[in-house]
């Protein structure tokens, strides 16, 4: 289905010439006016039962400052854990995907602070600009200055990079990417990602099977398989199978193949784009994540 949508999506750009950039953030798909988090009520990609849910004291929503050359905007964080405590605790900082804001990736975000057990670890996310409530426009530049910002802000609360997982989600996984490669603010310690893309171009010619240059549609630089050539920590690779929006093959292999250190995969059996956890089975999931931070994840412990 979704492969289809951008097929004929791209057809259209094609015939009429305009480019595909803006499509990549589909910020505005359930648009919000408030954050709800546990009481949202619109779409999710999975539901999680009552002993997954975050006491309300560790759930901190605030405002960060996002400073792209000059170009200052307002961005929505969440911390999810005890704020005192980012000196001393290890922290995994969510990129979500490009569609959405923080109540959709929430289930996500609280299924994380159940790593190693119930706010073991903080977990930190944000909506970037253009994305929930948060100022400004999308864009490639954007995603890097608003998650340096969340580090930044991480950074001030005392947190090192040793002590930082990076955990990017489809298109979250450029900036996850791109900052572990070429860290500005923290040098993260391992690097998660969960259905990555190759490149912006090779997207669009696996989604539509053109001959025509990728650049021809796209201004996009964004290139995983490149940029994760730079990154020398730890990395764990999670992808669905039958992933018919980022393919498993063109795609996540490209990216996995290309890294150069330790690194462990996870093909998910069954699971498409946004189903992994829900198919590895939320206890294996977090049980992988536990064993990646502490660094005792070992191959033959992941399910193939």
């Amino acid at each position: 289905m979704m492969k289809t949508a951008i097929i004929i999506l791209i057809s259209l750009i094609v015939s009429s010439c305009i480019r595909l950039d803006d499509f990549f953030y589909n910020a505005n798909y359930n648009p919000i006016t408030s954050y709800q988090l546990d009481d949202y009520t619109g779409p999710t990609e999975f539901t999680l039962d009552t002993s997954y849910k975050i006491d309300k004291s560790k759930i901190n929503l605030f405002q960060l400052s996002s400073d792209m050359n000059g170009d200052i905007k307002n961005i929505y964080a969440l911390y999810v854990g005890d704020m005192s405590r980012i000196a001393t605790d290890t922290v995994i900082l969510y990129c979500h995907g490009n569609k959405d804001h923080l109540d959709f990736y929430y289930p996500r975000i609280q299924l994380l602070a159940n790593t190693g057990g119930k706010n073991r670890y903080g977990v930190m996310s944000l909506d970037y600009r253009g994305f929930g409530l948060s100022e400004g426009k999308p864009s490639e530049e954007a995603l890097y200055a608003d998650v340096n910002a969340a580090l930044l802000w991480l950074k001030s609360k005392g947190l090192t990079g040793d002590r930082l997982i990076m955990y990017g989600f489809s298109m979250g996984t450029a900036p996850a990417t791109e900052l572990t490669g070429n860290p500005e603010i923290l040098q993260p310690a391992g690097l998660v990602l969960e259905a990555p893309f190759a490149s912006a171009e090779v997207f669009v010619q696996d989604a539509a099977g053109l001959s025509i240059p990728g650049t021809y549609i796209v201004n996009l630089q964004i290139n995983n398989a490149f940029e994760i050539q730079k990154v020398h920590v730890p990395l764990l690779w999670i992808h669905g199978k039958i992933d018919d929006f980022i393919s498993m093959k063109s795609h996540g292999e490209v990216v996995y193949a290309n890294h150069p250190g330790t690194k462990f995969a996870c093909r998910v059996t069954g699971a498409n784009h946004s189903d992994c956890p829900v198919l590895l089975g939320y206890s294996k999931y977090l049980t992988i994540m536990e064993d990646f931070i502490t660094g005792t994840l070992t191959q033959s412990s992941i399910p193939e």
